[in-house]
């Protein structure tokens, strides 16, 4: 297991400029895991786990907050995100090539329920989250050239079917869904831009799009996202080293600094769900960069939120 801390003295910190940053006393170092690319959070309250992946590493992880515990598996491809499926014992995963089942308890052997791009190496699923109705709505992404518009935003079924909902992104990320399950937000990191969509869930369908909010270069690139349960959003700041709470009009409310750059992902966990933790990354950075930054690719925990998250939906169950 990795080594634990709370200690965070005597570590630059880069920051996004704004009169609400809160300092790192507020940061608690979770797990050192040394991520190539940490991604992928999601609390599965039904058995205490937070899981998350190193997407370049090719790994999938899960610590039970209950007992303490840390797991880590090795995958034969590179792994976006983690999703336990509902009402049984497996997971589906968002893999290089496409959607893949596999047993909780033995996530290195996987089944591909949906190869998405077959002959296609450049290509990755890269974020998502499931609805309310178990479908999943996951983005993807040119690994190879990120400056290219070939990122799309995909809808599985529980049938296990594939509906591309909207294309041309250079890094899609997100995505989050709202409290009342009405509104979605998806993400192009590369130009800096969240976009909102009207959701019909029940209907499999989004519409609408229209930009909410689009970041300054000071404020890095918009990464992983959630709503907490006042209907506010969190999102993480890649190359600016922070993270940020937004009203559902895109106004500033919080702005809380951690202490590395390529910050990637926000989470809330734990029985109440009012552990909000963030996941961090190593790539594009060189060994000054890691020299200042020792933490980079590190899991962190904000001690004080101030507010609590949504449930994390599971997926499916997929009727195969």
């Amino acid at each position: 297991m990795p080594a634990t801390t709370s200690e965070l003295s005597d570590i630059r910190s880069p920051r996004c400029n704004a009169p609400t940053m809160t300092s790192m006393d507020h940061i608690s170092l979770c797990l050192k895991l040394d991520a190539q690319l940490g991604e992928g959070l999601h609390w599965d309250a039904s058995h205490h786990q937070l899981w998350g992946v190193d997407i370049h590493g090719r790994q999938v992880w899960r610590w039970n907050l209950q007992s303490s515990s840390w797991q880590s598996w090795q995958l034969a491809e590179r792994v976006g995100w983690v999703l336990p499926e509902a009402g049984g014992d497996r997971l589906l995963f968002g893999l290089q090539q496409g959607f893949a089942l596999a047993q909780r308890d033995d996530p290195e052997q996987w089944q591909w329920l949906h190869r998405l791009f077959v002959g296609q190496a450049a290509l990755r699923l890269n974020d998502a989250k499931a609805d309310a109705t178990g479908a999943v709505w996951a983005g993807s992404l040119n690994n190879d050239d990120e400056s290219r518009s070939d990122g799309c935003l995909y809808r599985l079924d529980r049938s296990g079917q594939v509906t591309l909902a909207d294309s041309g992104y250079t890094v899609a990320n997100g995505p989050a869904i709202s409290p009342d399950g009405a509104l979605l937000l998806h993400t192009d990191s590369g130009r800096r831009t969240i976009y909102a969509f009207t959701l019909d869930a029940k209907a499999g369908t989004v519409a609408d799009k229209r930009v909410w909010k689009v970041f300054t270069p000071e404020e890095g690139y918009p990464d992983g996202m959630c709503f907490d349960a006042e209907g506010c959003v969190w999102v993480a700041h890649w190359g600016a080293g922070c993270i940020s709470r937004f009203t559902l009009d895109g106004a500033l409310l919080r702005r809380i600094a951690l202490p590395v750059t390529q910050v990637t992902n926000v989470c809330f966990a734990g029985p109440g769900l009012d552990r909000l933790f963030v996941s961090s990354a190593r790539v594009g950075l060189d060994s000054n960069d890691l020299a200042g930054q020792p933490l980079a690719g590190a899991l962190f925990e904000v001690l004080h939120p101030d507010t609590k998250g949504l449930p994390g939906l599971p997926c499916g169950p997929f009727n195969l």
